[in-house]
């Protein structure tokens, strides 16, 4: 019986929603546990540095524990991460997004694969037999994911193996200079994959520009661009947000896929993030399989 330990290293959330996944999860017969602050809420966090960080310490040295299931994002890993450095992990495996970026980018350094999935609203939710769930559950069973994307106007074709890492793009650029950065894996196996929720289109042009002048752009062998929710496209930028990716990346050959449904959306598709992939780009089907 797999073991998921639910616990909450950013933001707090509604204990409903804790209540609801583990229940979900109990039927379909996982063992669960919760951190200790995990319903907890300190301002915007669900405890303290000191409380947050000992739940994930704790979680990470516990070889019971196979998934530990972040119960939401937010913002609060990146004032804890840094005393994740010397840690010695039994290597469970996060799931989440978001905020969880910051924990998918320390579990590649440790070399471990993580995924990039649904947290506990969407579990609580969501229909028994949604493709998300269903997606969920394969991944979190081993079983193998396909997906089928249909071609975008921008994409760029081609075919490529390698291994899938990033997320969320203000995190990721929040992270760069620091031992999690992008540059930090070996950039000539890597697909690119990146998300965001409610930026403004300039920021997103900047942070692009930042992944460009820092190398990270002219040494990965390909990109997914996932959902980028309530990012309005702004006029004054003379192009769509979208546009203004596959801008950044006009100088180079890999493949491109625009459109992959993940990120903050409610048809938020499982990715495994430090696994091998495999993505086919073409002008009337694209295919991405782990």
């Amino acid at each position: 019986m797999k073991h998921i330990h639910i616990l909450s290293p950013s933001g707090a959330i509604d204990p409903s929603y804790i209540d609801g996944a583990a229940a979900r999860l109990r039927s379909w017969g996982y063992r669960v546990s919760e951190g200790r602050h995990a319903r907890g809420s300190w301002g915007r966090f669900s405890g303290t540095d000191e409380e947050r960080l000992s739940d994930l310490t704790h979680a990470l040295q516990d070889s019971t524990i196979d998934y530990i299931l972040c119960a939401r994002g937010g913002y609060g890993l990146q004032r804890i991460i840094s005393q994740l450095l010397s840690l010695n992990s039994q290597h469970p495996t996060i799931i989440g997004f978001s905020d969880i970026t910051e924990l998918h980018q320390w579990s590649l350094a440790q070399g471990q694969a993580s995924l990039h999935g649904l947290m506990c609203k969407h579990l609580t939710e969501l229909p028994e037999d949604s493709e998300m769930i269903a997606n969920w559950r394969k991944a979190i069973d081993n079983q193998p994911l396909r997906y089928e994307v249909p071609a975008h106007p921008l994409n760029r074709a081609g075919e490529i193996q390698g291994t899938l890492i990033g997320g969320n793009l203000s995190v990721l650029y929040g992270l760069q200079g620091t031992p999690y950065g992008l540059l930090m894996h070996d950039a000539q196996c890597t697909i690119l994959f990146i998300e965001d929720i409610a930026e403004r289109h300039y920021h997103i042009d900047r942070m692009m520009q930042n992944l460009k002048m820092s190398g990270v752009l002219s040494q990965i062998k390909g990109l997914v661009v996932g959902q980028f929710s309530d990012c309005d496209d702004d006029p004054g930028m003379h192009e769509s947000i979208y546009e203004t990716i596959r801008r950044a990346v006009k100088d180079y050959d890999y493949p491109v896929l625009f459109d992959f449904p993940a990120g903050h959306v409610e048809r938020n598709m499982p990715l495994w993030l430090g696994k091998p992939t495999t993505l086919k780009v073409s002008s009337s089907l694209c295919i991405l399989q782990q």
